[in-house]
């Protein structure tokens, strides 16, 4: 495990949900933000605006600190699809590369086939924020990344905060995957893959990252594996404050229903849900949409509803009256499974990716290591029941204030300012 502003270390003696209660474990406490001595100017950078994800979570949050204490000097992405987002997002002086000027190149999903033009787009937001530095000097240049735009190099002198969603999928980790079939995308991915990846290794170098952060356990180890560099632990921010158990529902049973929620894409293994609740004669409700949603909607027996696209307060509800969230794929971090544990929601999840941080085995869920039907069914049955209490505590480790006073305490750590 590497070591970081949010990983949370087991005491001698205690289980891992005492742990979690426990005072004085790194990142499980909220802290004041540092008093500054001074008001630092920051530029933020994002791959894309295109819509409203984790990633765009994480953003948001980042603006709103550095607004909080210090002068944002401007927001750097490769693309805008121009679509309101979030307030603090929406509001944020913007610079956009010419790249993602183009026709089509941030409306569509035309940007997905335009990798190889990402190094000039890095480029150019990089001589847009040479020349903003040049007006008036910047202090630290923070960019929040799963694709291109931590390449990004400071003007001289500054450092460079990287907090890292992810190194590349389509060239790191799931390459093999994505270049599968015979697409266009795939054919391009096989024949400028290598490239790509010694210009993102070069770009992760500390010549340009002074200092990376990841959002798992299992980030950090990509970032170890693709780029030979160590990663802080630092948890990206759960509305804890907004999903919360029902008081008046305290202590009394759950509904005998099952949930899944998320974007329906082969990589979510909907399908191990889908199955597993057709051989049980099980109630489950499925929450999203995607590409796999006539093919879920084929396999899937009486049993098995499909509610689309809800609204925030319709899927705390749901996660309020669940008896268990199937959480069966591989993620980088999962915002879903700790949304559905800060409501009082155990979840079944597979061992792998950020699960493996934020599900605690036996106390707020149980875990399986294979993507087979079997298991998951197994997992079901040992998964605890009447863990509301259990849920939260642990889902409070990942709060928005947690995230702000970690990321507070970097800012101040590499601009030397502060206490």
């Amino acid at each position: 495990m590497v070591p970081g502003a949010g990983v949370i270390p087991t005491q001698q003696g205690l289980t891992p949900l005492d742990a979690a209660r426990a005072p004085g474990v790194t990142g499980l406490e909220p802290t004041p933000l540092p008093d500054s001595h001074r008001r630092l100017r920051i530029a933020i950078a994002h791959d894309w605006l295109c819509g409203y994800r984790g990633g765009e979570g994480v953003l948001e949050r980042l603006i709103q600190v550095v607004q909080q204490e210090h002068e944002l000097a401007g927001l750097f992405v490769m693309f805008d699809d121009d679509r309101p987002i979030r307030p603090a997002i929406d509001t944020a002086p913007k610079f956009v590369s010419r790249v993602g000027r183009l026709p089509a190149a941030s409306t569509t999903r035309l940007r997905q086939y335009l990798m190889p033009m990402y190094p000039r787009a890095v480029r150019q937001l990089t001589d847009a924020l040479e020349a903003v530095h040049a007006k008036k000097p910047i202090d630290l240049l923070i960019t929040s990344s799963s694709a291109a735009v931590k390449n990004m190099r400071p003007p001289h002198g500054v450092p460079h905060l990287c907090y890292c969603h992810s190194p590349p999928r389509y060239v790191w980790a799931q390459a093999k995957e994505y270049q599968r079939d015979r697409s266009l995308r795939s054919l391009g991915l096989r024949f400028y893959g290598k490239n790509y990846q010694r210009w993102d290794r070069i770009g992760s170098s500390p010549d340009y990252v002074t200092r990376l952060l990841a959002n798992s356990t299992y980030t950090a180890e990509q970032i170890a594996q693709c780029y030979e560099r160590s990663a802080r632990v630092l948890y990206p921010p759960v509305r804890t404050d907004f999903f919360t158990p029902a008081m008046e529902r305290v202590g009394q049973s759950r509904a005998d229903y099952w949930l899944c929620v998320g974007a329906l894409e082969p990589y979510k293994r909907v399908d191990l849900a889908v199955l597993a609740a057709n051989k049980l004669n099980q109630d489950l409700l499925i929450i999203g949409r995607g590409t796999e949603s006539r093919t879920l909607r084929r396999l899937a027996g009486p049993k098995v509803r499909f509610l689309g696209y809800v609204t925030d307060e319709e899927l705390r509800e749901h996660y309020r009256r669940a008896r268990l969230l199937l959480f069966p794929q591989v993620e980088d971090f999962g915002i879903v499974a700790v949304e559905a544990q800060a409501c009082g929601l155990p979840v079944v999840a597979r061992r792998a990716g950020g699960a493996a941080d934020t599900v605690l085995e036996g106390y707020t869920g149980a875990l399986f290591d294979e993507p087979v039907m079997e298991q998951l069914i197994a997992a079901t049955i040992r998964c605890p029941r009447r863990c509301d209490s259990a849920c939260r505590v642990n889902a409070e480790r990942f709060g928005e204030r947690v995230f702000d006073a970690a990321i507070a305490r970097e800012i101040e750590e590499l601009c030397g300012v502060g206490r």
